[in-house]
């Protein structure tokens, strides 16, 4: 049986900034049977300036007028909530998580005692923010959304350096220099989870590239995936090809106003999607070939043995036209009857009867 897979609810900043709605979230969560809820802690003048613009999908879903800086503003999840939050997430029996866009906001989550740390894909090249990520000593959870290949490796190798060194490095030669020590790059191992992602909200099917889950295997490390599809069938999908992790982001209605509500499950969906999961990773199995317990009494009726295929006398030299073969509930295997030819039979036979050695 393989290791449960470890489903996030990703409720981001889809609180709108209400804190009933919020653990209205934490509770959809847990009702769902997820194994944890997360939300985004940032502080919004210092994770955007006043120029910078919103995406395509943020501008489609709020105010195309409104900057990215007053959308955050408005999204910000207020430090006092935490604590709620992962008091009803506890009481409830699942993990509060959230994610810091900037070094002050990891600092506080530091102060929530969370189990890892989900490092999310805009970041992934921030090798500051990423350095600091690393050097709290928890796992991580790295989403690689948007990244290339040496992307991926450089943002290892930061966090490599991280769990390593004695300080910060001096350029990014340093950080490589340390990645070609092999036991740096091993001290990764059971310390990083690498997640596939797609960062479009929604994520068209032509671009999920579920099979960059195989190239990311490259490093060593679990390979979950962090969903932006419609729908579960993807995600689903996902721990068909071994995802160790699933994030996904829900919400309580699809039409509330926000930047992810529309790429985000309903409760209902959320619910069934884990439902799916449990049972997919139900289905998947161990891995050997072998009859499964229901299977045994099939086997018996269902397999054909060998018959008499006409009246045989007891020491007739067997034939190939004296023998067939037929569902008996027992006897000799078919795949033996070959080796019967030219064998004198010990027993008279009827047609039909089971042969005996």
């Amino acid at each position: 049986m393989n290791d449960r897979v470890f489903i996030i609810a990703e409720a981001g900043v889809n609180h709108n900034g209400n804190l009933g709605t919020a653990l209205q979230l934490v509770d959809v969560a847990a009702d769902a049977g997820a194994d944890a809820v997360k939300f985004q802690t940032f502080d919004a003048e210092r994770l955007a300036t006043r120029a910078a613009p919103k995406a395509s999908y943020q501008q489609r879903t709020t105010d195309a007028a409104e900057s990215q800086l007053e959308m955050l503003r408005k999204l910000e999840l207020p430090r006092e909530w935490h604590w709620d939050l992962r008091e009803r997430a506890r009481s409830r029996g699942i993990e509060f998580l959230s994610t810091a866009f900037d070094a002050g906001s990891l600092a506080f989550l530091e102060e929530l005692d969370m189990p890892f740390y989900k490092v999310p894909s805009g970041e992934l090249t921030n090798g500051p923010l990423l350095w600091q990520f690393a050097r709290q000593g928890r796992p991580l959870v790295v989403s690689t959304g948007m990244a290339t290949m040496s992307e991926v490796e450089q943002a290892l190798a930061v966090i490599a350096h991280a769990f390593n060194a004695a300080a910060e490095p001096s350029d990014i030669a340093e950080v490589w220099r340390g990645w070609s020590d092999a036991a740096w790059r091993l001290s990764l191992q059971g310390r990083v989870t690498l997640l596939h992602c797609t960062s479009q909200y929604p994520t068209p099917m032509l671009e999920c590239n579920l099979r960059a889950m195989d190239t990311l295997r490259a490093f060593g490390l679990p390979v979950g995936y962090s969903d932006h599809t419609e729908g579960i069938l993807i995600p689903v999908a996902a721990v068909a090809r071994g995802a160790s992790i699933i994030e996904k982001h829900f919400t309580l209605d699809r039409a509330m106003p926000g930047p992810d509500h529309k790429a985000s499950l309903e409760p209902a969906e959320l619910g069934q999607m884990v439902k799916q999961i449990r049972a997919l990773q139900l289905a998947l199995g161990d891995g050997s070939k072998c009859p499964q317990p229901s299977e045994w009494n099939t086997r018996q009726a269902a397999r054909q043995h060998v018959v008499a295929a006409r009246e045989i006398a007891v020491g007739t030299l067997l034939s190939r036209d004296d023998l067939t073969t037929a569902r008996t509930g027992g006897g000799l295997p078919a795949i033996e009857l070959w080796g019967l030819l030219g064998v004198a039979a010990a027993h008279s036979y009827a047609a039909g009867e089971p042969i005996k050695r």
